[in-house]
């Protein structure tokens, strides 16, 4: 019943050898590694207005230089992981980057700034996703969390099932968002062309300064505003991870992808930015500016510029803002590929668990997968869903990856440079090599800012959790560095032999898990072989002996007695006292165990044989076996898996 559970939610497993076919096309790559920043400018232009705000209405014009500043931004990253796509066709992420040109120490910077950054990204995109949802239907505002937790399950649910249908999945509301967006701009542009004066609902509503702003406060309060704009460049790097995701030629099909998904980013945040200060969009982090009452909610400012755009045609206005929630919860999906492909390449490295990096049954690494599920609820659940608080944490690790990665491309490079004679080849390296020069410089400039100006606002916590990642992913690979070096053996060594073997077989009483441990342990042959059982009703220890006897076991039953009622620590003295007298011999421990169908007969058991294992498992020269014995419930279960796993079911 499990096994058929798990095939209808997750589908049929995929074997090794069909890899090749979750390859992807272009059609299907952009939604999948570009719905990300493709979203994001639903809300940057929002973040620009809402910290403008603050000033009041005198600064909003600053949003215009703002906007450019950061569309020159999205064009000189794009150019850069252009390279980078061609450069590692093999997949070239900020953490393979750094470790190739920059070092170790590098990389796990990259890798625990990308991690953050994709925690946060399956955050925000979710929660601004659900926003959308409020903001066209305000009763459900108060259900945010809930609905945000909901939506990161579906999609955990449909990433397990695999790339390639999470790619169909997530095909329609991506181009659907940018039809849609589409769609308002030409509204909009009929409407001004004709002459027709276009206003938000917000308009006419009083900003009001939340202090004094002039000179160095106007220049930190543009700065802050530039940083949050700058969501619109998450999510970029993605493709330069998921190259070996795409079709053949996968560099060229790559890199085609990331320009057109820089050609639609830069249109739609321009656009959106130009209409939003055109019709007086107006957003502030307080309702009170507004002259609102204290937690009264405030629509989005896309939502805003499309009710504006569209006028009395409601019908688009709510197929707007249902596929900007759509694109804005799948944004995530950016992130559900990129953590669990970067967390397998560490797991590989031995910097984090090695479950990291096994695939699932539909050919995904579902550990990570579920992992980043995990972190992304409790981020959510932590910020109560809030858009605004969880979003100061964001860029930070977004630009110390676009800045490393950038750098590491320039020493990249060089190195190429180094090994190349060929005139032509040698232009072309210093060509990318001056794009990925400027995109590091660029990117550069924008981390001083990002954290100069949303560390007090949240971006601290980020400033904290990637150095205490760092140091967690050091340990990981210390641990693993230090087990293969005990577990290492010379060239010329060949297997111990003990000098002798003494077989226990642990005892509750006579029944058929007991006479097939004790048949177990004659088979191996040992030194010696007993019975032992503890004594903590002595009436039943003597009966079980006078059993014994009477079964004619021809193993002796030696009875540990036990005055405070423990099961383990006797069992542990007499294996202990054995060592003790013959160090070089082992003692190999049966222990008879009788294996249930249900996870809920385990509650109705005594643990004491789990609880002894464990125990026993640290004694050294001491072997622990395990002689299962099915019951009918599990002898039921097993049947049906069999049945479950046929293939003409």
């Amino acid at each position: 019943m499990n096994a058929l559970r798990k095939r209808v939610l997750l589908g049929r497993p995929l074997p090794t050898t069909r890899m090749g076919e979750t390859l992807l096309p272009k059609r299907l790559a952009l939604p999948i590694f570009c719905s990300d920043p493709l979203s994001s400018v639903a809300y940057a232009t929002e973040e620009i207005l809402l910290i403008l705000a603050l000033g009041g209405l005198s600064l909003l014009h600053f949003a215009w230089y703002v906007a450019v500043a950061i569309v020159a931004l999205l064009v000189v990253v794009v150019a850069s992981y252009r390279q980078t796509c061609h450069a590692y066709p093999n997949g070239g992420g900020a953490y393979i980057v750094s470790s190739e040109n920059l070092g170790q120490g590098a990389a796990l910077t990259a890798a625990s700034a990308l991690l953050v950054d994709y925690v946060l990204t399956v955050s925000v995109s979710v929660v601004a996703g659900v926003a959308a949802i409020t903001s066209a239907v305000p009763e459900v505002s108060h259900h945010a969390v809930s609905l945000s937790i909901a939506f990161v399950a579906l999609l955990t649910l449909v990433n397990l099932r695999g790339i390639r249908e999470s790619g169909r999945a997530f095909a329609f509301p991506t181009y659907g968002f940018v039809a849609g967006i589409g769609l308002m701009f030409a509204f909009a542009a009929v409407r001004l062309a004709t002459g027709e004066t276009v206003r938000a609902e917000s308009a006419d509503l009083p900003v009001h300064a939340t202090g004094t702003f002039a000179g160095l406060g106007v220049l930190l309060l543009a700065m802050r505003a530039f940083a949050s704009g700058c969501t619109a460049l998450t999510g970029v790097e993605a493709i330069s991870n998921g190259v070996p995701a795409f079709a053949r030629p996968k560099s060229r099909n790559a890199a085609t992808t990331l320009a057109i998904m820089g050609l639609l980013s830069v249109t739609m945040f321009a656009g959106i930015t130009a209409l939003a200060l055109t019709y007086d969009v107006h957003v502030a982090t307080d309702p009170t500016q507004f002259g609102l009452p204290p937690g009264a909610d405030q629509p989005t400012a896309l939502a805003q510029i499309a009710r504006a755009s569209f006028g009395g045609a409601e019908v688009f206005f709510y197929y707007v803002q249902a596929a900007t929630a759509a694109i804005l919860i799948l944004a995530a999906n950016t992130a559900f590929n990129g953590f669990p492909m970067l967390a397998s390449i560490l797991a590989q490295d031995r910097y984090l668990p090695r479950q990291l990096h096994h695939r699932g049954d539909r050919l995904v690494f579902s550990n990570g997968i579920i992992l980043l599920a995990l972190a992304a609820v409790g981020l959510i659940v932590a910020f109560d869903a809030s858009v605004t608080a969880i979003i100061q944490l964001y860029i930070v690790g977004v630009f110390v990856s676009f800045t490393l990665s950038q750098t590491g491309m320039v020493r990249h490079w060089q190195k190429e440079l180094a090994t190349t004679t060929d005139r032509a080849a040698r232009r072309r390296i210093r060509r990318s090599q001056t794009i990925n020069a400027v995109g590091a410089t660029f990117t550069g400039i924008v981390l001083v800012i990002v954290v100069i100006t949303k560390f007090t606002h949240g971006a601290y916590l980020v400033v904290i959790a990637m150095p205490l990642l760092f140091l967690a992913m050091k340990g990981v690979r210390r641990h693993y560095d230090n087990v293969a070096e005990e577990l290492s053996v010379p060239p010329d060594a060949g297997p111990e032999s003990p000098a002798r073997n003494h077989a226990i077989v642990l005892v509750s009483r006579i029944h058929a898990p007991t006479l097939r441990a004790v048949g177990y342990a004659l088979s191996i042959h040992a030194q010696s072989v007993q019975a032992v059982t503890v004594g903590v009703d002595r009436e039943e220890a003597e009966e079980l002996r006078q059993e014994w006897e009477a079964h004619d076991m021809g193993v002796p039953l030696v009875v540990l007695d036990s005055p405070y009622r423990e099961i383990s620590r006797p069992v542990l003295a007499y294996v202990r006292g054995i060592r003790r007298e013959s160090p070089r011999d082992v003692v190999t421990v049966f222990i008879p165990e009788y294996v249930l169908g249900h996870w809920w007969e385990q509650f109705l058991h005594n643990q004491s044989a789990l609880r002894l294992k464990a125990r026993l498992l640290f004694m050294p020269g001491v072997m622990v076996t395990d002689v299962p014995y099915l019951l009918g419930s599990a002898r039921r279960q097993r049947e049906k898996r069999r049945e479950s796993s046929r293939p003409d079911r």
